[in-house]
């Protein structure tokens, strides 16, 4: 009884901003409250946020900016500092901020002084309870002071390798997501940011996390680098369970790209956050499956035991593949989660909507559990999410490219298909006839023809095969590979066709 009432002090003190000096802030206690929210129906937060600042549009919203001579811990000796996201806009609820230094956790209360607003007028009473959009994390990177971590927006959260730029982002959770019923859209509340110590090579943030079906408590351990790694410790409470939850789920862009059948007449060769979906699966097999943009929502499932890990990659870096001096597609960074501990039965799931231009994120990834317990029981999980440019691949052979197409002239009923791999022993192969393909084709077509071929030209392997339709219109499940018997010599390109 005495560790629980010393438990809810510490929680109680968190909410409200009052703290002892003897009490102690830690997971537990976030931990803790989660539960208890979960344990009573949900209440929507209500927002604070004044009409006059809901009702601004996206151009006047722009005219906000952060002023950096109000830096958070700019003149202190310490290795990160925070700046804030103004409410107002689509950010109509807003987030509590506190810093946690040591035993004590100070509220960080919204002034207009810590923002410019150059010719908007957005009235002179703004109360300090009204909260931020979000915040963001500056350290030492590229630069000695790039931004790292940015979180804005629901559960909503993204991070930065050495030489990347922004590109997909990272979600808490996500529940139902492309089900006809419609997504719920969990939401981070509160955050704990811990104040830095001078010399410290990492950060730490908490987040307390609540939606209709569930509260949450979560732990971001961030270390920035070539890879930047956040060490993510959750633990969700569900008030009933949902349709389906996501573990670990990441958000991207696909446009179009070397495998789609139009740039919609864009000028740019190809226009996507990510390329692919990459999987080490519990059976130690690494997949690739290309990214699309379908014509209508499509969901795969990667079924697995206790997943190795899973990621959106942007494998191609070459700027001519984008040719975009502005959005520089070729820098957008890649995320892969890496499981702590097993993650039992499950599966990877993918789902690709449409998407009419760049301006729309229509890529999710994330683990589906086989089960959930019972409401109320603890779902406890943690995973290393990596942030970087082309530090995690597979150890052998990869596919750098996909291509489809038809012949106007030669067999225009077959569907062909062009994948090259690459990779250090790949391209230190001369033309070897034990050098073989392996390709499978699922129901709704008969395979036709395959060929490998070493590229004189870039010191790749050129694996082309054919297809005909049975003419079902039924989707086509294709998978392929390289070996040289015994050894698998690449990973496994897996791919949907649609007619």
């Amino acid at each position: 009884m005495k560790r629980l009432f010393c438990a809810l002090g510490c929680l109680l003190a968190f909410a409200a901003s009052v703290r002892a000096a003897d009490d102690i802030f830690d997971f537990e206690t976030l931990r803790f409250r989660a539960k208890m929210l979960a344990a009573r129906p949900y209440v929507r937060n209500p927002t604070v946020v004044p009409d006059v600042l809901r009702k601004l549009s996206y151009d006047e919203y722009r005219l906000i900016t952060f002023d950096e001579e109000q830096t958070r811990w700019r003149r202190e000796n310490v290795p990160f500092q925070i700046q804030f996201s103004h409410p107002g806009f689509v950010h109509e609820t807003s987030v509590q901020l506190f810093e946690l230094n040591g035993r004590t956790a100070t509220p960080i209360k919204f002034s207009r002084s810590l923002f410019k607003y150059g010719p908007l007028k957005v009235g002179a009473a703004l109360p300090d309870t009204i909260g931020f959009a979000g915040f963001r994390v500056l350290g030492s990177l590229d630069r000695p002071w790039d931004e790292l971590v940015s979180f804005l927006g629901a559960s909503y959260f993204r991070s930065l390798g050495m030489r990347t730029v922004y590109g997909l982002s990272a979600r808490g959770l996500v529940v139902n997501t492309a089900e006809p019923d419609g997504e719920e859209f969990p939401v981070f509340e509160e955050f704990g940011i811990e104040r830095p110590a001078p010399g410290a090579k990492q950060f730490v943030i908490y987040a307390l996390m609540n939606s209709e079906s569930l509260a949450g408590a979560y732990r971001f351990t961030v270390s920035p680098g070539a890879d930047t790694v956040m060490q993510i410790k959750a633990v969700v409470y569900c008030r009933k369970n949902p349709r389906f939850l996501g573990l670990a789920p990441l958000t991207s862009m696909f446009w179009h790209g070397e495998n789609s059948a139009s740039n919609y007449g864009d000028f740019r060769p190809e226009v996507h956050d990510s390329d692919g979906l990459m999987i080490f699966n519990g059976a130690s097999e690494w997949l690739w499956r290309p990214l699309s943009n379908p014509k209508a929502a499509r969901v795969a499932a990667f079924s697995d035991e206790n997943v190795r890990g899973f990621g959106l990659i942007q494998r191609d870096r070459k700027y001519e593949s984008y040719q975009d001096l502005e959005a520089t597609y070729h820098l957008r960074t890649s995320a892969w989660v890496e499981p702590v501990g097993n993650w039992g039965r499950g599966a990877v799931r993918l789902a690709e909507l449409p998407a009419p231009d760049e301006t729309n994120d229509n890529i999710v990834a994330f683990w589906v559990p086989e089960r959930l317990p019972s409401p109320g029981e603890p779902i406890e999980f943690e995973y290393r999410l990596h942030w970087f440019s082309d530090q995690i691949h597979p150890p052998a052979g990869f596919a750098s490219a996909t291509r489809s197409g038809q012949s106007r002239t030669h067999e225009p009923d077959l569907r062909r298909f062009v994948i090259d791999f690459d990779g250090p022993y790949l391209r230190q192969q001369k033309s070897d006839p034990a050098i073989e393909s392996d390709v499978s084709v699922g129901a709704g077509a008969t395979l036709a023809y395959k060929t490998v071929q070493k590229n004189p030209y870039d010191g790749t392997w050129r694996l082309g095969f054919g297809i005909k339709p049975d003419g079902s219109g039924r989707p086509v499940e294709l998978r392929c590979f390289l070996k040289k018997s015994p050894h698998v010599l690449t990973e496994t390109w897996t791919y949907l066709w649609s007619p």
